[in-house]
């Protein structure tokens, strides 16, 4: 089954620079000094989940800087992280009771995506803080086939009967999902109007990525031998490492910045040659890429964004996925560091995994097996 872009960034959100570096991202007014610096007031900061990906990250930064952390979750994942913090458990679905008469500057909900869930936290949560702030999703707009994406573009729809299909996680579908995280975003506003702060992320990367929607890449290049690229060199991308993402909401949260936000890398800036090539030159590999052009993948049914990670045909109704405007969070602060920081930084973490997960598949990308057998075709047909 050929996953579309929406579809592979619905499961993987689920299961989720300087011009003189070669592969960096570009964007002069981006680039930054990431030391942690010790924030100028101590915030209190509840966070609704915390210990998956971005949560962490998070976290992290936010001590770094000398903030206090509340986690808010069910307390199954990743239960020994942050032993020293704050944790109340309880569950979005209907078992608030924890949150109940506690005061917070800040709250970070970034375990949201049914909206009246969303809605009942925020609402509970309303009198007693100071800013909600929403992690979205790009996913969110309806019309990928233009470029230039920005925050004032239509977000897609679902009917009331799809809405009260919608009560749980399991009930998220590719189709689905970005509407109802525009449809959270909307509850989290009525609930805390002006005091909103929306973040919609596109491919989010880098360390703690369960999911291996750009850790196929660091892995596999780092692995060495005869590489199947999907493409040309020149096709670019977007992604988002979570360290990057992690601090833009500190930054956010600490200037009580409100509004909608796009966060990307720069339009048009990274290229799938210049990440490939990144990771060849970070993990110091022997491996070479074979460029398949999308016809040979179209007829080997080889899908973008899941059996190819990160890539996607810029033609058709995904022709402006890796041209979205994130002009308005450059402004408020977003910053890149370079991609090669990226890629060690995965394959850092990735060196920490269990062996048994080492082991197993990938949840994106194909399997040696399956590279080597359309390799060979892809010879076969070139001569």
């Amino acid at each position: 089954m050929t996953l579309t872009r929406r579809d592979f960034l619905r499961t993987t959100a689920l299961v989720g620079a300087t011009a003189a570096t070669a592969g960096a991202l570009r964007p002069n007014a981006a680039h930054a000094d990431f030391t942690a610096l010790r924030a100028s007031r101590k915030l209190k900061i509840l966070i609704l989940g915390g210990t998956a990906f971005l949560g962490p990250s998070v976290v992290q930064e936010a001590l770094a800087r000398g903030h206090e952390i509340t986690l808010f979750n069910r307390g199954r994942t990743n239960t020994d992280m942050f032993p020293d913090i704050e944790k109340l458990l309880g569950d979005r679905d209907g078992d608030l009771e924890s949150l109940k008469n506690r005061k917070w500057d800040v709250c970070l909900d970034n375990s949201g995506y049914i909206p009246h869930m969303v809605r009942d936290s925020a609402e509970l949560l309303a009198p007693n803080i100071g800013q909600y702030i929403f992690i979205s999703s790009i996913s969110v707009y309806a019309d990928f086939s233009k470029r230039g994406i920005n925050e004032k573009s239509p977000v897609g729809v679902v009917t009331a009967e799809e809405l009260a299909a919608a009560k749980t996680q399991k009930d998220i579908t590719g189709a689905n999902y970005g509407p109802l995280k525009a449809l959270c975003e909307q509850a989290a506003q009525a609930a805390c109007p002006g005091r909103t702060c929306v973040i919609r992320p596109g491919l989010i990367v880098g360390p703690m990525d369960r999911s291996d929607r750009f850790t196929y890449w660091p892995v596999r290049v780092a692995r060495g031998g005869e590489v199947l690229a999907p493409g040309t060199p020149d096709t670019v991308t977007q992604v988002m490492d979570v360290r990057d993402l992690a601090d833009f909401v500190i930054r956010c949260l600490e200037k009580n910045t409100n509004g909608v936000f796009n966060a990307t890398s720069a339009p048009g800036e990274l290229t799938m040659g210049e990440l490939l090539e990144t990771c060849r030159r970070v993990s110091g590999s022997n491996a070479t890429f074979t460029w398949a052009e999308k016809e040979f993948l179209d007829k080997h049914e080889v899908a973008a964004w899941s059996d190819m990670p990160v890539w996607v045909p810029l033609d058709g109704e995904e022709a402006g996925h890796p041209f979205i405007d994130v002009s308005e969070a450059l402004k408020a602060g977003l910053v890149y560091r370079p991609i090669s920081e990226t890629v060690r930084g995965t394959l850092d973490w990735w060196a920490t995994v269990p062996q048994e997960r080492k082991d197993a598949p990938m949840k994106a990308g194909i399997t040696a097996e399956r590279e080597a057998e359309l390799l060979s075709a892809w010879h076969a047909a070139h001569g």
